[in-house]
């Protein structure tokens, strides 16, 4: 495979007339100052893909569902009561055909992997499927399907919330023991060894509500060096109730009481103290954001300023999935700064340019959370590379330092024009290779599901 670039991002900045070569999945030259040679792919502007490092596919089918007020407050916690009452429904050929839809608008988005945050293990009311990890393959199926790099993260959830209350109606579905989840990931493991080599699998313990210390103690040696991804001090709420419980803030306590390193990711670590912002960013750990998700729910915004100051890496995730756009997630990240400190050109140290700040921030995070070598345009890396038209109306004018600011604030998903996955080329022209069909399942898909409800 081989791919040629009128402009391309490379560590050292833009270059023009770049050759790219992988094998194997894996970038193996880059020339500068090349020529096209024929059978090469040749695209307008190559930058190395993102990755989205935090998804609850399933949640896709739900997005419109959720919009209408109900009397009094709504919150994240109404919005999760009726999340709840969607999983009582859901069969495990729509999670599949719905998880296949979501990889393939990630992939059309500009997103090369996805961290699968997989939390629904059972059947409705809590009884295990005849394969344990039945639902982690229905997963895979899409990803063999799309063509994505996945990371999957089979989730520990053993209580119903902070103080080990019961698990009730829809978490049923998530439940599990410590000896239960490590039995679940020893299939899991096997099943994903059918997935090409790029393929990851970590553990996620769903939050300190969902755990306890010392189950959660057991459960962090099972990653095995891989990934550990953790919801953490999203609401004001989990933080008060994780507080009054444990004696200590949701990050607090991570900070004091587990070996949290360059290998965890803290999932939204939204309502932190400065404190608590300085010392989580030092540890190495990647701060996992989903500003539209943040956004939707009502979450609040996260302390960007702070973060950056002390070093901290960042990536970028879809969670809820209620619309899927990098340039959005991108965009919305820096507003929310703006807005909460009414101020312009938040999310970048001292000066340069916001869009390459995010976009290559989240690029380098991204890929650290989900355990993959990439996030740069470089030899021996994954050849997760996006393709964006710098012919189109937002872009054209811009020279190719503004490029990026250009892609985060102004551009549409459509600019993207191609997408690899370790080297799978999955988009070209802008569309999936399997869109009609990925598309046909939806429909079928979420036609049986509204039926049913």
């Amino acid at each position: 495979m081989v791919i040629f670039a009128e402009h391309a991002l490379l560590p050292g900045g833009w270059a023009q007339k770049v050759r790219i070569s992988a094998a194997d999945g894996h970038i193996t030259a880059v020339t500068q100052g090349a020529a096209a040679q024929p059978g090469d792919t040749i695209v307008s502007a190559l930058l190395p893909a993102l990755s989205n490092l935090h998804s609850h596919s399933f949640q896709r089918a739900m997005a419109g569902m959720t919009e209408h007020r109900i009397a009094g407050r709504d919150s994240f916690w109404t919005w999760r009561d009726l999340m709840y009452r969607f999983l009582d429904r859901l069969t495990p050929e729509q999670m599949e055909a719905i998880a296949a839809l979501v990889f393939m608008e990630m992939q059309e988005a500009g997103y090369a992997a996805v961290g699968e945050f997989h939390y629904v293990h059972h059947q409705p009311g809590g009884a295990p499927y005849a394969s344990i990890d039945e639902l982690s393959q229905r997963i895979f199926a899409a990803a063999g399907l799309t063509g994505i790099g996945l990371t999957h993260l089979p989730v520990l959830y053993s209580y119903g919330g902070a103080g080990e209350q019961p698990l009730v109606a829809g978490q049923l579905r998530f439940g599990n023991s410590v000896d239960g989840f490590a039995k679940l990931l020893e299939a899991v493991r096997a099943s994903a060894a059918t997935l090409p080599p790029d393929t990851r699998v970590g553990i996620a313990p769903h939050s300190l509500r969902a755990t306890n210390p010392a189950d959660l103690a057991r459960a962090l040696p099972l990653a095995a060096g891989g990934p550990i991804h953790i919801h953490v001090a999203e609401q004001p709420k989990e933080v008060a109730d994780i507080s009054a419980w444990l004696g200590a803030r949701p990050v607090e306590w991570l900070l004091a009481n587990t070996p949290i390193g360059a290998d965890w990711c803290a999932i939204h670590a939204t309502h932190m103290t400065p404190a608590e912002t300085e010392a989580l960013a030092k540890t190495g750990a990647v701060a996992g954001l989903c500003p539209i998700t943040e956004a939707n729910l009502g979450d609040g915004p996260f302390n960007g300023p702070g973060w950056l100051a002390a070093g901290g890496a960042f990536g970028i995730g879809s969670d809820s999935n209620v619309r899927i756009s990098l340039t959005e997630e991108l965009r919305t990240l820096e507003y929310s700064q703006r807005l909460r400190d009414i101020a312009r050109n938040v999310m970048v140290e001292k000066e340069g340019s916001v869009g390459q700040a995010i976009y290559v921030g989240a690029a380098k995070g991204g890929a650290q959370a989900l355990g993959r070598k990439a996030g740069e345009i470089a030899v021996g890396n994954l050849a997760d590379l996006t393709a964006i038209d710098l012919s189109h109306q937002t872009l054209c004018a811009l020279r190719p330092d503004q490029i990026l600011d250009g892609l985060a604030f102004a551009a549409p998903d459509t600019v993207v024009t191609d997408l690899w996955s370790a080297g799978r080329h999955q988009v070209r022209a802008g569309r999936h290779v399997h869109r009609d069909q990925i598309i046909s399942g939806w429909r079928k898909a979420v036609s049986g599901l509204l039926a049913s409800i």
